[in-house]
Parts: structure tokens; sequence; C-alpha cells
């Protein structure tokens, strides 16, 4: 059966253009029919395909959503790299760097497994806002026990703020009702990843960082658009919320008096081997680490071997030179501290 006979296009002389509802089943395709209409190849072909009891006559077509789904997000500028099929990790190293969007290249990669789609932030000029739901049983923090969503956190700091809430951007629903706006990344100013700078339940991701695209499918749910509207600029506002701290002046670090024994030398090595971890962290995972950091040492505070405040003091000071802000230094110490409480280590 040639390509030309009823029921199969020869797409290979068929255009593109910027991604559009199919006009056939609704989702985005950056693909034109002969009249220039959005369409998927197999969309078209499955509603010309003429009926007929003989399935021999019938060649099955294999529709690649997730290749639909990169190329849409590349038709938009956005630099697109493989996740792994039903999760949201990697499926390449050096994603970053690699992510692309070239259209060649992402049919070969998405022709070759049915991978989910990554968009790489820095490349793409992008600052995607990430509203979690809070889950069943999780723990607020002080003053924010009645929220069930970031976004709802959010508006609140708009109005708080005298702001209206910049909502007329491009958003993706995430498979856990989750939300994600998209927001073109500001000039003059280099915007990271940060976790809790702008409150509870709510994550940025920029340079260094990436977002699962809709079209995606994490743990067998469905990433999906809630408003196609062009991404909108992120407001001067925000942005400067968002601006990273400077980082601190090298200067001698904080100084802790601990008993020259041997358990004061175990405190000591346990104190520096922390810290020496937690300045080997890189973008985007600091202010976790810094959460591990104050368990641990938590952990024998708790259990007597260290002060407290000691703890506090020498994590601030190391915080504060890998450029975290004083209000997420405070909240993730403390946290991590009441953690660590809750199994305390004593040293002999």
């Amino acid at each position: 059966m040639t390509a030309t006979e009823p029921g199969f296009l020869d797409w290979r002389t068929h255009s593109t253009g910027p991604a559009l509802p199919c006009r056939i089943c609704g989702r985005l395709s950056i693909l034109r029919d002969e009249k220039e209409r959005p369409c998927h190849k197999t969309c078209a072909e499955t509603r010309l395909a003429p009926s007929t009891s003989d399935t021999r006559e019938q060649i099955p077509m294999h529709s690649n959503d997730f290749l639909t789904a990169a190329l849409s997000a590349a038709a938009r500028g956005w630099h697109v790299f493989p996740l792994r099929p039903d999760d949201k990790r990697p499926a390449i190293d050096r994603w970053e760097q690699r992510a692309t969007t070239d259209p060649d290249r992402i049919r070969r990669c998405w022709t070759a497994g049915s991978y989910n789609v990554g968009i790489a932030c820095g490349p793409s000029c992008l600052v995607v806002l990430d509203f979690d739901a809070r889950k069943t049983g999780q723990a607020a923090p002080a003053g924010s026990e009645g929220y069930m969503h970031g976004w709802g956190v959010f508006t609140d700091l708009c109005g708080d703020l005298g702001h209206p809430v910049p909502d007329d951007t491009y958003a993706v629903t995430t498979g856990r009702g989750g939300l994600h706006l998209y927001f073109r990344h500001p000039e003059a100013v280099e915007l990271r990843n940060t976790a809790g700078a702008l409150g509870w339940l709510i994550d940025t991701r920029a340079r260094g960082g990436y977002v699962v695209a809709a079209g995606s499918i994490v743990a067998g749910r469905a990433y999906t658009i809630r408003q196609d509207v062009p991404t909108a600029g992120m407001p001067s506002w925000l942005g400067e919320r968002l601006r990273p701290a400077p980082l601190r002046p090298e200067g001698p670090p904080v100084v802790i008096e601990l008993p020259a024994d041997r358990r004061g030398a175990y405190v000591r090595a346990a104190i520096d081997g922390t810290l020496s971890k937690l300045a080997e962290v890189g973008e985007g995972g600091r202010n976790h680490a810094l959460f591990m950091a104050a368990q641990t040492l938590g952990q024998l505070a708790a259990g007597g071997a260290v002060a407290e405040d000691t703890v506090t003091a020498v994590l601030t000071d190391a915080a504060a030179r890998l450029g975290l802000r004083p209000r997420e230094i405070e909240r993730t110490i403390a946290s991590g501290l009441r953690a660590g409480a809750r199994r305390p280590r004593q040293v002999a």
C-alpha cells in the first residue's frame, strides 16, 4: 500500500508551525495538514482510514504522544531532554548542556523510547514557580497550618504585598495536583532554584533546574496544560524576591569551644565532617543539605553532646557563605533541629 492511497497521507512535504490544538483530538500539535490546519499525522490518518472488517488491509499506527509533547515544547523555544519513562528523573547525564530545540534530534530521541519530557529552564530562559499540594499528614510550619496548597500561600503573599496575582501566563497542572506557572527570565539578574523563598509549598526552577513538561506521565499521572497562553514576563517585584543573596565575604569561621577530651574530639569531628559535606553541595540541593546537616547535629544536641545554640551558629555561618537567604537559613535549621531532636544521640 502506498502513501497516496486513501487513508494515508504523505507528510514529508507538510509544514509545521507553532503548537496549536489538533483539530481532531484537541492536543497540541506543531504539524499542519494539507489545508494548513493543526493536526497530528496519526489523527488525520485515523479519521481518513476506510472502514473495513478485513484487518489485513489496515496498518496499525503508533501515536508517540511523548514525541508530540517534546516537539510542542521545542516549538515554543524551550530546550528539552528525555526523562525516564513514568518518572521525573533525567534519562541522560549533562542534561542542561544537552537539552535541545532541534526537531531532528528530538525525533531521534523520542522515537527510540517513550521518554517523558524535561524542560531545562536555564537554556530556555524560563523561571517556573512550582506550587505543591499538601500531602496527607504533612506537618505545616508555624503560621501555615491552614494552607492545603502552595497556590493559596502565593495568592496571600501577593495580597499582603499589594500586588495582583500574576496568573496570566502559561500554566501546567502536575500529576499530583500541583501547579507550574511559567515566566520569562528577567534581564540583568541570574535567578537560581529556590525552595521556600516565596513561602511554604512553593519552589522555583531557573538556571540549573528543570520541570516536567505537559504531556508527560509520572507514576501513572499525567501533566496537562492548564492555561495555554504566551509565557508572561516575570513581575519585577517577584524577581527581586528571588534574587540570590550576595555571598558572604570570606572571613574567619565561627569558633566553638569543646572539651579537649575524647568526647569533645568526637563532636568536633562530627561538626567538621557535616560542614565539609554541606560546602560540597551544588546549586539546587543546598537547602535540603542544610536540613540534613541540622538534623544530624540536632541529634547530638538533643543527646547533650553539644549546645543547640552552637549548632545553630555554625550552620548559619556555613549556609550564609553558600548564599542562602537569612530567612530560609533560619527556617531550615530550625526544622532540621526539630527532626534531629526526635532521635537523640549520646556520645559516651
